[in-house]
């Protein structure tokens, strides 16, 4: 997701947070077995509800569309596994919260085994994610950017269970994703595919508040921190 959004919209009234997020980026955010919004971090943006006495509203969006959700406002903050490197001058930010690093998962039989075996193979990324950043965004290396020249192709597509299916079917070798959702889908998937040692990037990732928003964003930080401290 970067790939996967929380955003919060706090009513002064009726204290209600309400939470934008991508519902296909586990473990942060998604829909499970019994069709409920789950993940980390909408778990961590209940806590903070409850902590602050709010009630917490699950607005699944499309990720493609989360500066366009916050600058018009029907939510206040992007927070699921949102990436905040290169990014700080756009958003307030909270303090990072989780250390996250870009990686390459390929099937378990592959002949990939380092970054250098990527020339002329096809790798799948997610639209407007970290992974995608990392390869060719404004903020990447010059390695990374000489590493996606020597793709066949760097396809996008919408979603990580879609990248996965492409792999498992051989439409593309390899998929650049984040470490925590790659570990997620490949425990979920059984032992058809495996982690390359080299990555791609490391990052952190933080909740985006729309610039200046800094009120909400202190009430968040404040009511995290005491979690921190008490242990939850």
């Amino acid at each position: 997701m970067m790939t996967g959004v929380v955003s919060v919209y706090a009513d002064a009234d009726s204290k209600t947070l309400t939470v934008g997020f991508d519902a296909q980026y586990p473990p942060f955010g998604y829909k499970d077995d019994n069709g409920d919004y789950v993940g980390f971090d909408l778990d961590l943006a209940q806590e903070v509800c409850d902590n602050l006495g709010w009630e917490l509203v699950k607005k699944p969006i499309n990720w493609d569309s989360k500066d366009m959700e916050l600058n018009s406002g029907s939510i206040d903050c992007i927070w699921n596994g949102f990436t905040m490197n290169g990014r700080e001058d756009d958003y307030t930010f909270s303090d990072p919260y989780v250390d996250n690093s870009i990686v390459v998962v390929v099937a378990k039989d592959s002949d990939i085994n380092k970054l250098s075996d990527l020339a002329g193979k096809v790798v799948g990324v997610q639209a407007d994610s970290s992974g995608l950043a990392a390869l060719q965004g404004d903020d990447a290396t010059d390695e990374n950017k000489e590493l996606t020249a020597s793709f066949a192709e760097l396809q996008q597509v919408a979603d990580y269970n879609t990248a996965f299916m492409n792999l498992e079917s051989g439409a593309v070798d390899a998929v650049v994703l984040d470490i925590g959702v790659a570990k997620y889908q490949m425990s979920s998937r059984g032992d058809a595919f495996r982690m390359l040692d080299e990555q791609v990037s490391s990052e952190q990732y933080a909740i985006g508040f729309k610039k200046g928003n800094t009120e909400l964003k202190d009430q968040v930080q404040k009511t995290l921190d005491e979690m921190v401290k008490d242990g939850t």
